[in-house]
């Protein structure tokens, strides 16, 4: 009934996964034990005809779909979170998907969205595993483009135009199962990934790392289950706030210190951005959008500082840790990043604001299993406690729920400071 040893199990582990259910709940549903379940899953024993029959029909599945040979997977439809230019083609290109290109798969609704595994979004310490592989679109050319018409349509339409979602075509690996997909500049959002996949039945994490207002517009879109959001004291923004979707939840994550990272051995020499500018200094900034970027700006102006006084203000950098890296290896000799990530590369650091990173859910995605999975597992003990170990990081708002508003206010004084893009 199976090609080679482990098909079988692998097959059935898929689909019930894609599925959203346990082994517990399959073995009811198909009158078997949760063991008979267990032991064709993990390739130790072949499902006799009666078991096989059995799991096919609570599946919906034939049994030659469940077991039988491997058939190349079917082309699925999925909007490409790479499409959504939110500052226009001036500032964000068309993005096209080569064939062949390795994507990550999360259902989002009733939709399939798609994540690029390229660069700082494709590798942790290591390959991330893909969902499946980008397609050459019939007659096209291309895979898909980010940008609608392209580039040139994209700087005709100004630089704050936002791109329709893009829609390629994607051959799977294997069926598509519940992933928890959220957007956001923290590098600690990854560790929801253990958690998640410790409940009954798992669900998976994918991220996209990318600033707050790109976050914010993948949530209005219904792309992404939540994005990450800045809460910030001291800002002097009040009333610019983000345009958080009607209906959303907003619940905290972490808080820290934000400020510029610096290379130790200017450590004596760098005490702002003032001492940058006259020292002739390289810097490493963060792409439009992002929180980062917004502040480094409002101190720029504050010192009556035009970005040419700044070397290097028109690079980008993707996050958090790309700054400190880039810091790190000497190639800039100073950013803005957060106090973790500075304190991760071994950096000096000079705080110019508090934070709080707060994880905004549509209304449309609260009730969904994604949703109602992120908001049980981020009060679980082993978050809290791995949070609360990495240097720089409070976890005390972890889990707290906030009413949409809350997310313009700031994090040590009601109605000082705004949350924003």
């Amino acid at each position: 009934m199976t090609d080679g040893p482990g098909t079988a199990g692998a097959g059935l582990r898929l689909a019930r996964q894609a599925r959203g259910f346990s082994q517990q709940q399959l073995a009811g549903m198909a009158g078997i034990s949760r063991q008979a379940v267990s032991a064709v899953e993990s390739g130790h024993s072949d499902p006799s005809l009666r078991v096989a029959l059995a799991l096919g029909q609570a599946l919906g599945m034939s049994v030659e779909e469940l077991f039988g040979p491997g058939e190349p997977a079917a082309l699925v439809a999925a909007i490409s979170v790479a499409g959504m230019a939110g500052q226009g083609a001036r500032e964000r290109p068309a993005v096209e998907h080569a064939a062949g290109e390795r994507v990550m798969l999360a259902p989002v609704g009733d939709r399939l969205v798609a994540l690029p595994l390229r660069g700082d979004t494709g590798a942790g310490l290591g390959f991330l595993p893909a969902g499946g592989f980008a397609v050459r679109d019939a007659g096209t050319g291309n895979a898909g483009t980010g940008n609608g018409d392209g580039a040139e349509a994209g700087a005709k339409a100004g630089a704050e135009a936002s791109a329709a979602p893009a829609e390629i075509t994607v051959r799977p690996i294997g069926p598509p199962r519940p992933t928890l997909l959220v957007a956001g500049c923290d590098p600690a959002l990854p560790l929801l990934a253990t958690p998640l996949s410790l409940l009954d039945p798992p669900v998976a994490f994918a991220w996209w790392p990318c600033g707050s207002g790109e976050a914010l517009r993948l949530a209005r879109a219904g792309l992404v289950h939540a994005a990450g959001v800045h809460t910030q004291a001291g800002s002097g923004r009040s009333g610019t706030g983000p345009v958080i979707p009607d209906g959303a939840q907003v619940v905290g994550f972490t808080a820290w210190r934000e400020g510029l990272v610096i290379a130790p051995r200017l450590r004596a020499t760098v005490t702002g951005l003032d001492a940058i500018a006259r020292h002739r200094l390289r810097l490493v900034n963060r792409e439009p959008g992002a929180e980062a970027r917004h502040l480094l700006d409002r101190e720029r102006i504050r010192l009556n500082l035009e970005p040419g006084d700044l070397i290097g203000y028109g690079t980008q950098a993707a996050g958090h840790l790309q700054v400190a890296s880039a810091v790190a290896a000497g190639l800039a000799d100073a950013g803005v990043a957060s106090e973790p990530a500075a304190r991760a590369y071994g950096l000096a650091f000079v705080p110019l604001a508090r934070e709080r990173f707060d994880l905004v859910i549509p209304a449309e995605h609260t009730a969904s299993r994604e949703a109602q999975a992120l908001l049980k597992v981020l009060t679980s003990p082993w978050l809290l406690a791995q949070l609360a170990s990495i240097p720089g990081y409070d976890n005390a708002t972890c889990g707290e729920r906030f009413t949409a508003p809350a997310a313009a206010r700031s994090a040590g004084a009601p109605g000082a400071a705004s949350a924003h893009e």
